[in-house]
């Protein structure tokens, strides 16, 4: 895994599942993060090789639920990232993963509650000792690049010195979001305080907050001094934001989301919150399309919605045709 010059795809809860990675992809994103998975999920998981799909998925044993979908597409892009507050359960449910994914990450930055509730998340920021103790028991026992994610901490001299005790474990990368967890995404992102950490590490550091166009990749870069810049929300809006060419139609990149969603039997709840999260940027709920994604109960039903009929028919056949000769 290199970080050098690369444009990075943000995770993101109940986003950054399998068609929405590779719609980052395709349109540039250099490396693209899966969204956060608690690791007592993963306890309860088995890794399946799925032959009609020709992907890999970690299933939930007794629901059948898929947790985590990847493909050979990806290998070598696609971080997986973990919500944890134990070494030893860290490392159990990394091993079900690390064999189909570029890198590991920890999550050390969600603010959201049911997070801080588990002591994951931001909750470690002011655990350093944990946070030694899990990096390091990931990096002595992996083959697979091990990173984490952090938030700034009350002061940058605290954010310097909790990175630089992060840098100390051997991750390969730490990835800094620029605001405080009081903060919301409103406030500015503090550029000047990732440029700090950068300033103090030798690893490569990837620096988070208010990309919303292309131009700012190279912006934050000059600002930060960082090694990779990543972008969450200006992505969910637009994925085309990667594309050095310009951004597309978002009516555009949202048909192709549509595709990609059946073409890997995306989980419907998960690709209506995505689409949802397009909409409210652009338009609003309450109107017709709104209505109507939030109405859908299948992929065949959006696939309707965005005049996807035939393509759907014709995945849908295919699929139907693997499982046949199987």
């Amino acid at each position: 895994m290199d970080y050098r010059d690369k444009l990075v795809l943000a995770p993101m809860v109940r986003v950054g599942t399998l068609p929405f990675r590779l719609l980052a992809a395709e349109y540039g994103a250099d490396i693209t993060y899966g969204e956060e998975i608690i690791d007592h999920k993963l306890l309860k998981c088995e890794r399946r090789i799925n032959d009609v799909l020709r992907c890999t998925d970690i299933v939930e044993k007794g629901t059948e639920s898929v947790v985590f979908r990847t493909c050979p597409e990806e290998r070598n892009k696609v971080v997986f990232q973990m919500g944890t507050s134990d070494a030893v359960r860290a490392l159990k449910a990394a091993q079900l993963v690390c064999k189909d994914v570029a890198a590991v990450d920890i999550n050390m930055g969600c603010p959201k509650s049911f997070s801080l509730s588990g002591g994951m998340g931001a909750a470690l920021l002011s655990k350093p000792e944990l946070i030694q103790d899990i990096l390091t028991t990931l990096k002595r026992n992996l083959h697979t690049p091990v990173t984490c994610k952090i938030r700034l901490l009350k002061s940058s001299r605290d954010t310097v010195e909790l990175a630089q005790r992060i840098e100390k474990t051997g991750v390969s990368a730490l990835a800094v979001h620029g605001r405080r967890v009081a903060d919301r995404p409103r406030d500015p992102a503090k550029w000047n305080e990732i440029a700090d950490v950068v300033a103090a590490l030798s690893i490569p550091v990837i620096a988070n907050g208010d990309v919303f166009e292309f131009e700012d990749f190279e912006r934050m870069k000059v600002a930060t001094g960082a090694s990779c810049v990543m972008v969450a929300r200006g992505a969910l809006w637009n994925a085309s934001i990667f594309s050095p060419t310009g951004k597309l139609p978002w009516e555009d990149v949202k048909r192709e989301y549509i595709r990609k969603s059946i073409l890997w039997d995306n989980d419907i709840k998960s690709t209506k919150q995505t689409l949802k999260e397009m909409i409210m940027h652009y338009s609003c709920l309450e109107f017709p399309e709104g209505k109507a994604v939030t109405k859908a109960e299948t992929l065949a039903d959006l696939a309707q919605l965005y005049g996807q009929e035939q393509y759907y028919e014709y995945v849908k056949l295919n699929q139907l045709s693997s499982t046949r000769s199987r």
